[in-house]
C-alpha cells in the first residue's frame, strides 16, 4: 500500500495555529519561567505546537558550589537564565514515526531544522534548514521516546498532568561519509532528504583516535522529543 503523501509533509508546511493559540502559548510560557514550564496546543492535522522553558546549567551543580545563605541568590540567577524552545511535533503512531520542525530559535541558540525519528528503520535524520543539508544517524532510544509514548507525554502535558524537565542533555556527532542514495532510508527520510546533500553521522565518543580538543566546524540543533531538551552538535572535520 502506498504512503499518503500528505502524511509525510514536513510539519512546518501544516496550517498555522490560530492567533489566540500563539498568544495564549506565549503568555503561559512567560508565566512559568520560575518553575520551567511548557505549553502544548493541538493544531489541525494532529500537529502539536509546543513550547518549553529550559536552562543550560543544572541547578544542582550551582548548589554544590554554594553555601545555604547563597542558595536563594543562585535560584534567582538560574530563573533569569531560562530560555525558550518551540517546535511542532506530528506523531504517526501507526507508522512509528515522529516528524518535528524546530523554527528559528531565540538568542541564536541553534539552527532551525526538520527532524524525522523513524522507529521502524531505527534511524534519525536532521535537515538543517540554514545549511540545507541532511544528516542521518542510528536512532538514539535513550533520548528519543517511541511515538506512542511521545504522544501520551504530549497529551499529558497539554492536560497539565505532567511537566517536562527543564535541563538540557548534550550529544555530539561527527560527519563520517556522504550518502548518495537516500531512497534506501525509507519513505519519510527520503522525503526529507531527497535532492539535498546528505551525510552519515557517528557519535564522537565512538570514533577511535578523535580527541575532544580537535578543532571542528560545528553547528547545533536544540530540540525535544522526550522529557528534556537535547542539544545535538553536528561537527564536520
Amino acid at each position: 500500500m502506498g504512503e499518503d503523501p500528505e502524511v509525510a509533509l514536513p510539519v512546518r508546511q501544516q496550517s498555522k495555529a490560530l492567533c489566540w493559540c500563539v498568544c495564549l502559548g506565549l503568555a503561559l510560557i512567560l508565566s512559568s519561567v520560575v518553575v520551567g514550564g511548557a505549553s502544548y496546543y493541538m493544531k489541525e492535522g494532529g500537529v502539536f505546537e509546543c513550547g518549553v522553558m529550559y536552562r543550560e546549567e543544572d541547578m544542582e551543580k550551582y548548589r554544590e558550589k554554594t553555601t545555604i545563605q547563597e542558595e536563594e541568590d543562585v535560584e534567582l540567577d538560574l530563573r533569569s537564565s531560562f530560555k525558550r524552545i518551540q517546535e511542532n511535533i506530528r506523531v504517526l503512531e501507526d507508522q512509528e514515526v515522529a516528524l518535528i520542525n524546530v523554527p528559528l530559535p531565540e538568542f541564536e541558540d541553534g539552527n532551525p531544522a526538520d527532524i524525522v525519528h523513524d522507529f521502524q528503520r531505527n534511524l534519525t535524520a536532521y535537515l538543517d534548514l540554514f545549511l540545507n543539508k541532511c544528516y542521518v544517524i542510528p536512532l538514539n532510544t535513550s533520548i528519543v521516546m517511541p511515538p506512542k509514548n511521545l504522544l501520551e507525554l504530549l497529551i499529558n502535558i497539554k492536560a497539565g498532568t505532567y511537566m517536562p524537565k527543564n535541563y538540557m542533555v548534550h550529544e555530539e556527532m561527527v560527519v563520517t561519509e556522504r550518502l548518495d542514495n537516500v531512497e534506501q532510508l525509507g519513505y519519510h527520510i527520503n522525503n526529507l532528504c531527497q535532492g539535498k546533500d546528505t551525510y552519515k553521522l557517528e557519535r564522537r565518543d565512538r570514533i577511535l583516535g578523535m580527541q575532544k580538543r580537535e578543532a571542528l566546524n560545528c553547528h547545533k540543533i536544540r530540540h525535544f522529543e522526550s522529557k528534556f531538551v537535547v542539544e545535538t552538535l553536528i561537527c564536520e572535520p
